[in-house]
């Protein structure tokens, strides 16, 4: 019997925001690692993510949505995207056809050259949301991609109903170069507790907060504190926002606003950690945080 050959290597998925790239993940690991939301430019970190099959391992990077940074915190988000590309062994570039039109897709051919400069790897389109969109639409999109970069293959696909994503894995795999096994089979990321509680809290803020407030946002966990009996895992975790009429919102008319944030939350954690959760929130004020790059290190992002 010939032994099938291993393949193993880092996958890197980039494009605009709001492409899908984080529910893509989730839908390749079958469960929630990365926060998804409606708004553009959810994802701030590189989030890595371990697809394993039988003769196969996908280290799967979901990156910062590409797009034209101002402040600081923007700056940085496309670096980090631009630096995953660097170390890819394959690029998926991911966009949403059940957005595109004519005039976006020029606009978008026109702005991405600069960063496909930074494409060495072997490069895969996937055309998002194919469950909004007639099939009749997707090859006229597909011809018109063929100017953005020459990707070896475009592939439709629904990240969030799986549509096409068993087809995109085995051209991912085709091309991953022949390795080992890096990470043990039951290991979906190396993303600590401690992280994913606190993209959770923040994914809170962003679905339930308005207009730019979740933009100028971040999570602090201040304390994780673990049991080892039944009682609840108790964590603390600080809301920073830039200006205080955003504390004041973020708080909302006697607390409101904090306790939905915090009670979705807590279903969210609980099940991520399996057991009872009490979560404790504040609200801070750091005076142009998303510009200042001590506190943007401080925080890990930069």
């Amino acid at each position: 019997m010939i032994q099938e050959t291993y393949r193993s290597g880092v996958v890197a998925i980039v494009g605009p925001p709001n492409a899908g790239k984080s529910t893509l993940l989730n839908q390749l690991l079958g469960q929630k690692i990365a926060i998804v939301s409606n708004k553009p430019q959810t994802t701030r970190n590189r989030i890595l993510g371990i697809v394993t099959g039988d003769s196969h391992q996908m280290i799967v990077l979901d990156t910062p949505g590409l797009h034209q940074a101002r402040d600081m915190i923007n700056q940085e988000m496309v670096r980090v995207a631009l630096e995953s590309l660097a170390e890819a062994d394959v690029v998926l570039f991911m966009d949403d056809c059940a957005k595109m039109n004519a005039k976006l897709l020029a606009k978008r051919i026109e702005e991405y050259q600069e960063y496909f400069g930074h494409i060495k790897a072997p490069s895969l389109l996937a055309l998002n949301k194919i469950d909004l969109v007639k099939p009749e639409q997707l090859l006229p999109l597909t011809r018109e991609y063929s100017q953005l970069h020459a990707f070896e293959a475009v592939l439709p696909i629904s990240a969030l109903t799986g549509d096409g994503v068993e087809l995109l894995v085995e051209e991912i795999v085709r091309r991953l170069p022949e390795g080992p096994q890096y990470y043990p089979d039951d290991i979906p990321t190396d993303a600590s507790e401690r992280f994913i509680v606190g993209e959770i809290i923040r994914e809170k803020v962003f679905q339930l907060a308005k207009e730019e407030v979740p933009y100028s946002t971040a999570v602090v966990i201040d304390s994780f504190e673990e049991s080892d009996d039944q009682r609840p895992v108790v964590i603390h975790a600080t809301i920073v926002v830039e200006r205080s009429s955003q504390k004041g919102i973020m708080i909302g008319h006697r607390g409101q606003m904090l306790a939905q944030i915090r009670k979705k939350a807590c279903h969210d954690i609980e099940q991520l950690l399996g057991c009872k959760v009490r979560l404790q929130l504040w609200v801070k004020v750091r005076k142009n945080w998303t510009n200042n790059e001590h506190i943007l290190r401080e925080y890990g992002l930069s």
